[in-house]
């Protein structure tokens, strides 16, 4: 049999170890979180921001078992995050308008391989953080939700490295300040022209006087078109020669010196009147 006044100090010692194991200091990664330098439209926008991943980063200090978690929090409460010990110690989406923090987006290396992104054009490129819409109204939406952030903040950001037992193994420094973009309310907006740039009047002068002038140039070409549909057309008036009625003409081929009127009953090709007299 063995001593038993050697058993409370084997229980001491397990006691001590375990207290060790979760002592251990936690390694800091000189590597800062920052939005994303791809061009691209949308980086910022009212309730997302997207990160650039954190390649060649994290290679060195995790295992394949590890998780890599973004730790997202208002910038006023995120001297207050405090590395949780365990799983069960993650605060939830739900915790960032109590506490002011929350962690999401857990991923491995597998996620993150240190190559180049656009090597094969299939590996996320970017982390978009509020970019999970249907998350909360799933009822079998998962823990740790990547909904869309709720005020324009500003945040900061880290990443944590955790075992699989959910003890940190190693971070990185929070971000400066993420602040998102801001919608205008109708009645903030400055409407009054004088506030507008020289350029702007000169052009909108311009184009009022353009629009007048093709006003005024439709209206004389419907008064010319609609008149010449109501006035009558010019009939020549005709001529009274002798006992006919006729038209004017001129004769071209004689002479006026020429030209006399003959007496009526004697005009060419027609038979003399008879004579009355005895």
């Amino acid at each position: 049999m063995g001593n038993p006044q050697g058993q409370p100090h084997l229980w001491v010692l397990l006691l001590a170890l375990s207290w060790l194991r979760p002592s251990k200091s936690l390694e800091l990664i000189s590597y800062t979180p920052q939005i994303t330098a791809w061009d691209m439209e949308g980086k910022v926008t009212a309730t997302t921001f997207s990160l650039e991943q954190p390649r060649c980063v994290l290679d060195d200090h995790a295992n394949a078992t590890d998780t890599i978690w973004l730790v997202v929090a208002f910038s006023n409460a995120s001297r207050d995050f405090q590395n949780p010990k365990t799983l069960a110690e993650i605060p939830p989406f739900s915790q960032l308008l109590i506490n002011g923090y929350y962690m999401t987006l857990p991923l491995s290396l597998v996620h993150l391989p240190c190559t180049d992104p656009a090597g094969d054009g299939r590996s996320i490129t970017l982390l978009r953080v509020g970019n999970d819409t249907g998350c909360l109204a799933d009822i079998y939406h998962p823990r740790y939700c990547n909904a869309p952030l709720p005020s324009p903040g500003p945040y900061r950001v880290k990443f944590l490295l955790m075992d699989s037992w959910g003890l940190p193994r190693a971070e990185t420094r929070w971000s400066d300040p993420i602040a998102l973009q801001q919608g205008r309310t109708p009645g903030s907006i400055d409407t009054w022209p004088g506030r507008r740039s020289g350029g702007m009047i000169v052009i909108t002068a311009i184009l009022s006087s353009l629009a007048g002038l093709l006003l005024l140039a439709f209206l004389a070409a419907s008064t010319m078109s609609f008149s010449s549909l109501w006035l009558p057309e010019e009939v020549p008036e005709p001529l009274r020669i002798g006992s006919f009625m006729g038209k004017r003409y001129t004769t071209h081929h004689i002479p006026p010196s020429e030209a006399t009127t003959l007496p009526v009953g004697c005009e060419p090709g027609l038979d003399p009147l008879p004579s009355l007299s005895p």
